[in-house]
């Protein structure tokens, strides 16, 4: 076939299909522009009104129904007020010679009463192993922790607990007493600041895209994306009051979203933008970019389904509300940007993306051995991931936790204390403090409350033995017996999630390879493009356990100590936004590909225009978005530090080795392969079939 004959049956399809569509839509638009333009104002001040009835409806509480440690510290809360979910504050007391523990009580009794806190020590369990040699230490469990918790280490909360268990304790303490609180919190690296100050941040974000723009456009055209980016907002925050209706809205979807939103917002304006900055007539530039826009939206929505169809309502928020900001950005774009463009001048692009494909394309087998190198070594790194929560070993070095924790170890007491874990037994069951006390692992079982029992493990609950304490002591209780705590729930939803991560891959990957077979007309380009962001997912992982597990470069960096662990959340969390922010460019630079190829019919021409043309676009879009994340990664909370890096570092990488080096370096040697359709997938696609040759 010809390329003519290709292109001339391109054409025909298109305007029986989406891109005759497209222009169909532009041409509406521009017919009604002061209909589209008023319709245009009432939907921002609808957002502005919607968002101010959401607000007082978001839901606050992290749940996660059916969980069996969930279940459990739920009850534990509801029957006895504190516990459960909570990690215990741990006062460390050295006391001087000739006093004894239980000289220390009523301190411990000070702390009980005055903070309604629930508190086992030597004093009101009797039990010596509260007690080495002149140092005692108690369990206080009640500070204002978070009860259900974001699913990921979350140290720090409560920061301010343990100066208040310090500042009642201390008075009334034996002359000469040391007193030092520690505990998981006290040590943590970095402090949950309650929220991300979400204003500052999309200024940073906003600021940061200003310039990018201005650098790519130098005109006024810079402020067309950014423009259309502040009209989808108000959008998506309709679709989230609509949503709301249905499910619960978390208050870290709108907190995250408007920075997700921004950044995507301007990248589907972008593709519009520069396609008709090339072709300089808006119903041409609807007709090719519209199409890819839709497709890219389509894209995101399915990388996002990762978190829809998890059990877990937060993760559901979030994936509904990324899903409605895409597809107001999507929407937007496709309406207001056809207006606005009729405004502006065209102007023309740059060559030095040509000449860089080129270059890839004449070098194509060391370019594709030297990124798959880098990408194949950071997926290695990735498989040593630590998804339990922080051990003491890599909490602060320093500060009165610290101290308190030498003190402790130095007395003969095993740090495992310090994830203490409750034991709900319900009346009628007798015996099972003893059954738990034989078994190995359990330092001690403390039960001064009636239907309680605290098991102190001595291997921390973030250990592999630790974690093997505590399946014991399920295995071991009698069924009613409810086994809570904060690592228990850990544990249990790292097994729900990730059990069906693989199932949800494969879900996800079959539902992008129809869309991608049917848009590009080929079998290839969509199992390349699967492999792209799969691959894409393991390098960005094994920078995370890098930066964040390691701890290579991350203090001198961005200033936080990392606490040796990567949260529970993080994987599936990152491969939701990255799967779909990477299919994205992925859409935008085959799509192009694809159409070259169908012009020329030259592979090396499709890869070398199809970068040129999209290589500027989605290394601007990639630094806006990068940006966007970078922001969130500011300001101490480290479990967020570590999600916003982690999507930060992996649009890095999938604009450079990705998108640049390696998907054109694969294109070119494939050759045309990379077109192959057989006449059968083509008839279940519905589409014309695309011989190799």
């Amino acid at each position: 076939m010809t390329a003519n004959s290709q292109n001339s049956g391109r054409t025909a399809e298109d305007r029986l299909g989406g891109l005759y569509g497209m222009e169909k839509l532009s041409r509406y638009v521009l017919a009604h522009k002061r209909l589209v333009g008023w319709f245009t104002v009432g939907v921002v001040l609808l957002g502005g009104a919607a968002l101010a009835l959401l607000l007082p409806n978001v839901s606050e509480r992290n749940a996660y129904p059916g969980l069996p440690g969930y279940e459990a510290n739920q009850k534990i809360l509801q029957t006895y007020g504190t516990g459960g979910y909570e990690r215990p504050f741990v006062p460390v007391i050295t006391l001087p010679q000739g006093v004894t523990a239980q000289d220390a009580g009523p301190a411990f009794d000070a702390v009980a009463r005055q903070t309604n806190s629930r508190v086992a020590s030597y004093t009101n369990t009797g039990d010596s192993r509260f007690v080495g040699g002149q140092t005692t230490f108690g369990l206080v469990f009640g500070g204002p922790v978070e009860q259900g918790g974001i699913p990921g280490s979350a140290l720090g909360e409560g920061s301010e607990f343990d100066t208040a268990i310090d500042a009642i304790m201390r008075p009334l303490l034996p002359p000469g007493s040391t007193l030092h609180v520690t505990g998981l919190d006290a040590l943590a690296t970095g402090a949950d600041t309650g929220g991300l100050n979400v204003p500052v941040k999309l200024l940073i974000t906003i600021g940061a895209a200003i310039v990018i723009l201005a650098w790519v456009f130098r005109s006024a055209l810079a402020f067309v994306p950014l423009l259309t980016a502040l009209i989808a907002l108000p959008v998506s925050f309709i679709g989230l009051l609509m949503a709301s209706l249905v499910i619960d809205i978390h208050e870290t979807t709108l907190t995250m979203i408007p920075l997700f939103g921004l950044g995507i917002a301007i990248d589907y304006a972008l593709i519009l933008v520069s396609r008709w900055r090339e072709e300089g007539d808006v119903h041409r530039a609807m007709a090719t970019a519209g199409h890819a826009i839709v497709f890219s939206s389509g894209a995101v929505a399915i990388g996002l389904l990762a978190m829809i169809v998890l059990p877990v309502p937060i993760m559901r928020s979030l994936g509904i509300g990324g899903m409605i900001v895409t597809a107001a950005s999507a929407l937007v774009s496709l309406t207001v940007l056809p207006l606005l463009l009729t405004k502006a001048k065209p102007e023309k692009e740059s060559t030095g993306w040509a000449k860089w494909a080129a270059t890839i394309v004449k070098h194509r087998w060391s370019a594709l051995i030297s990124a798959a190198g880098v990408l194949v070594a950071l997926s290695i790194a990735a498989l040593g991931i630590n998804l339990s929560v922080p051990t003491t070993d890599n909490l602060a070095r320093s500060g009165s936790g610290h101290d308190g924790l030498v003190a402790l170890t130095q007395a003969g007491i095993p740090s495992g204390v310090l994830t203490a874990f409750d034991v709900y037994v319900p009346p009628g069951v007798v015996g099972v403090d003893e059954t738990l006390r034989s078994l190995p692992g359990v330092y001690a079982v403390a039960a001064p409350w009636d239907g309680l029992l605290t098991v102190l493990p001595v291997e921390e609950g973030g250990s592999e033995a630790g974690e093997d304490t505590i399946h014991r002591v399920r295995a071991a209780v009698p069924d009613g017996v409810l086994v809570g705590g904060n690592v228990t729930q850990q544990i249990d939803y790292v097994e729900v999630t990730y059990r069906a991560f693989p199932w949800m891959l494969g879900l996800i990957a079959v539902i992008t390879f129809v869309m991608l077979a049917r848009a590009f007309r080929s079998i290839v380009l969509p199992l390349k493009a699967i492999a792209m962001n799969l691959l894409s997912l393991g390098a960005v992982l094994g920078a995370t356990v890098i930066l964040w597990q390691w701890g290579w470069g991350t203090e001198a960096v961005l200033g936080i100590q990392p606490d040796g662990a990567v949260g529970t959340f993080i994987p599936v969390t990152v491969f939701a936004f990255l799967y779909g922010l990477s299919m994205d460019y992925e859409v935008f630079i085959l799509a192009r590909m694809r159409e070259e190829y169908d012009r020329t019919g030259s592979t090396h021409q499709a890869v070398i225009q199809g970068i040129g043309k999209t290589g500027r676009l989605v290394t601007c879009a990639a630094l806006i978005l990068f940006f966007s994340f970078a922001s969130m990664a500011t300001g101490g909370e480290l479990d967020v530090a570590i999600f916003a890096s982690a999507v930060g570092l992996g649009i890095l990488i999938d604009a450079t080795l990705i998108r640049s080096v390696l998907v054109p370096a694969v294109v070119a040697t494939m050759g045309k392969w990379n077109w192959w359709l057989p006449g059968w997938a083509a008839t279940v696609l519905k589409v014309r079939s695309s011989p190799k040759s």
